[in-house]
């Protein structure tokens, strides 16, 4: 798969995620598997996981596949699940506190 940039990434996990935009801003989107942020460039991944910290719920960051390395030491502590544009879980999410 060819990388994609922030709208192309978005627009492919609207889809596949069965998701909506998040009207209250918290998260990109919300969909039935959680909220939702997308970070399609290495260089707003930091921003993206201090964002979805502050989501209740489950939580994730949809992310390019080759990404991956780069993604994964910055989700520790976040509690946040890590899925590419297909809908693969790369990361499980933490199952949220009640």
């Amino acid at each position: 798969m060819a990388r994609l940039d922030q709208a192309a990434l978005t627009a492919k996990a609207l889809e596949i995620f069965d998701a909506e935009v998040d009207a209250s801003g918290a998260a990109d989107m919300v969909g039935e598997k959680g909220s939702i942020i997308v970070a399609a460039d290495v260089n707003d991944f930091k921003k993206a996981f201090k964002r979805i910290k502050k989501v209740p719920g489950y939580r994730w960051v949809v992310i390019n596949r080759e990404d991956l390395f780069g993604a994964n030491t910055l989700s520790l502590g976040s509690k946040a699940g890590l899925m590419d544009a297909d809908g693969n879980v790369m990361k499980a999410a933490d199952i949220p506190k009640k």
